[in-house]
């Protein structure tokens, strides 16, 4: 199923029959432990009615917690005295986008992505969202539990640059975009919604993908699909179509 979108005076070319879903999914069932963040439990599954005890349906209820279980998607709510809903802020899901592979580098102890290497791998290419692969990118990526591993962050500087560049839609392969603990500090949140200026109110950060070794370096049409919860944060699908001209 091939489409053609008008994307400012360039026609691109995707089909929409072969997306590539970036997500992991939430760890609800004994054989997919999924990702975990932030010293949470594994989200619970509560079997309120099933078919096999006699009921006409299955009917389960979840404990989840969306910044700590699986793929995410976030607005600035996440870190404003003020409520804001990514239900509201996300209005358009559908962005030309570029997909990076960095190795972070280890500063003062931390591994860390620096401006340097965000510089190099976006050079003069103007997108709406950019993906981050991190490497090594292994599978267990799927399966991992991050509380208390200090994991690789992305600098404020990074984050500056993306924001002076456009990018509107942040997506991470970890579980933030700062450092586990910072002391509250959130220097790359702040920085990336503007929150000291003019705050971006439609800026959105997604955490914990993963991207398959087998998608390539290079654009991308995203899109960036949420469930619809009034939080500041919701667990999200984010698709990647490639543009094929």
């Amino acid at each position: 199923m091939l489409t053609t979108i008008q994307y400012g005076s360039q026609k691109l070319k995707i089909n929409l029959s072969e997306p590539l879903d970036i997500s992991i999914p939430l760890p609800l069932t004994r054989d997919n432990v999924g990702v975990l963040a932030w010293d949470q439990k594994s989200p619970r599954l509560k079997k309120l009615r099933s078919v096999r005890k006699k009921h006409s349906t299955n009917f389960n209820s979840i404990l989840f917690m969306p910044h700590a279980h699986g793929t995410h998607t976030e607005c600035i709510g996440h870190i404003t005295h003020e409520f804001i809903s990514i239900n509201k802020t996300l209005k358009q899901f559908f962005f030309l986008a570029e997909v990076v592979t960095v190795a972070p580098e280890k500063i003062n102890g931390d591994f860390v992505i620096s401006k340097k290497q965000m510089q190099f791998v976006l050079g003069n290419k103007k997108r709406e969202a950019i993906i981050i692969r991190t490497m090594p990118n292994m599978t267990d990526k799927l399966n991992k539990n991050y509380s208390k591993t200090n994991p690789p962050y992305l600098l404020e500087e990074a984050v500056l640059l993306l924001k002076d560049k456009g990018i509107e839609h942040l997506l991470i392969d970890l579980p933030s975009i700062d450092k586990e603990k910072d002391g509250g500090e959130l220097l790359a949140h702040n920085a990336f919604w503007n929150t000291k200026g003019k705050k971006r109110l439609s800026a959105t950060i997604t955490e914990m993908i993963f991207v398959s070794n087998k998608i390539k370096d290079g654009k991308y049409f995203l899109n960036l699909q949420i469930a619809p919860f009034e939080n500041n944060a919701t667990p999200s699908k984010p698709i990647l179509y490639e543009v094929l001209n």
